[in-house]
């Protein structure tokens, strides 16, 4: 589905993520964690890129998020203003949770963390009888996306636990540091064995995630997973032309 929208919001998450909510269209329907096309221009000039809706269905707009890399599309990004009308495309893609499992792990690094922030708020504001566990991976705890979401959304689920993991932690941070591993998976997240698990952030993340998973004894079919377009291979995936 091709529509217009209005930019109503632009959240500057951290220095280097930036979020734009968008009106929502009349009778629109999503899946959490799908994805849409975001269209610059027209013609041979136009430029689209694929984001996931880090927005959930229960809420009254749409919202993507990225991370700014100082490529075209992410430039194109950072100038969109409050009122600006944008091109949208979607929604596509099958990886979304809808509280179908009774215990799920998420797995996130970075701006992966999208597609999970839609199944989480989804599943807060449905009142799901899911088991989450979420473990997240960043580099520095200065650019957390989300950290001010996430966080009051475990206080308001008791069935959400988010755990966070700093790869280069100033020494001010108390939380789990390094990169995310079979012993911090089994130490962290209860009953770990018997989830069902969602991995989303950058292909080489999610490739280690998927190997790790299977080696420490998870049946492929417990193991599900997105590869985040433009973020997770070279600067060559920013941007689409067509």
């Amino acid at each position: 589905m091709k529509f217009l929208s209005r930019a109503v919001k632009v959240i500057k998450r951290t220095k280097s993520v930036k979020s734009i909510r968008f009106e929502k269209p009349e009778h629109f329907s999503y899946l959490p964690g799908q994805w849409t096309f975001l269209i610059f221009g027209d013609g041979p000039e136009r430029i689209m890129k694929p984001l996931s809706f880090s927005s959930s269905p229960t809420e009254d707009h749409l919202e993507v998020t990225k991370k700014l890399t100082g490529l075209r599309f992410s430039e194109l990004i950072d100038d969109l203003k409050v009122g600006d009308t944008l091109s949208l495309d979607g929604p596509y893609g099958s990886f979304s949770f809808l509280g179908e499992h009774d215990k799920v792990c998420m797995l996130s690094g970075g701006i992966g963390i999208t597609p999970l922030r839609s199944m989480i708020k989804f599943c807060t504001d449905k009142k799901t009888s899911t088991d989450i566990s979420l473990l997240y991976s960043n580099r520095n705890e200065d650019e957390i996306p989300f950290y001010d979401d996430l966080m009051p959304m475990q206080r308001a689920n008791p069935r959400l636990v988010v755990n966070m993991t700093i790869t280069n932690p100033s020494p001010a941070w108390r939380g789990l540091s390094g990169r995310l591993n079979g012993e911090m998976i089994k130490s962290t997240v209860p009953q770990w064995a018997e989830r069902i698990y969602y991995v989303s952030g950058p292909q080489p993340m999610v490739e280690s995630m998927t190997s790790l998973l299977t080696e420490i004894g998870l049946d492929p079919s417990q193991i599900k997973h997105e590869y985040f377009s433009g973020y997770n291979r070279s600067n060559a995936g920013e941007e689409l032309v067509g």
